[in-house]
């Protein structure tokens, strides 16, 4: 992870969220690199980190000023029982998506005045035949507050983006 890390400084990153390889070196790893080589933050909502050493490491939520366009940004990612071993992620606790996705989409579009609402989400664009597994698809649909999903985990390529209605 030292590699990417150093990239996306290199590149300008704002923000990032977090997927499962970043824990292909377990979250100590995971910690270091962004400690040493990061100056952007991990903005992530539905990974519980209170009894690991990121517990301090990352944010919710985060809103940032480009121009005159006031952008909030939060992150989900995907479950990681099953995916990725249990002593690479340690004490992490997955909480639900949509609930906390949009709990802090809420409280950037309607507390902090977010003029658009950007989620990093690290769930995957869809799954054709697991219908309880939770995808982007399915966050736009059941979800509120978020205008754009920039999706990873399933390598989707789009040559367009796919407009879906939330749940208001």
């Amino acid at each position: 992870g030292e590699l990417d890390i150093k990239l996306m400084t290199a590149m300008g990153y704002d923000a990032t969220t977090m997927g499962n390889h970043d824990f292909d070196g377990g979250l100590e790893n995971y910690e270091k690199q962004m400690r040493e080589h990061g100056n952007f933050p991990t903005i992530i909502s539905n990974y519980d980190f209170t009894d690991t050493i990121m517990h301090d490491k990352y944010i919710p939520r985060r809103s940032f000023q480009k121009g005159d366009i006031k952008i909030g940004v939060t992150g989900v990612g995907i479950e990681l029982d099953g995916l990725v071993p249990q002593a690479l992620y340690g004490s992490t606790r997955y909480l639900d998506p949509i609930a906390k996705v949009t709990e802090q989409a809420d409280i950037l579009k309607h507390e902090e005045g977010c003029d658009i609402v950007i989620c990093l989400s690290h769930l995957g664009y869809k799954y054709d035949n697991d219908n309880d597994k939770v995808s982007d698809i399915k966050l736009a649909q059941n979800s509120r507050s978020i205008d754009i999903i920039l999706g990873g985990h399933t390598h989707t390529f789009m040559d367009k983006p796919d407009i879906y209605r939330n749940k208001e």
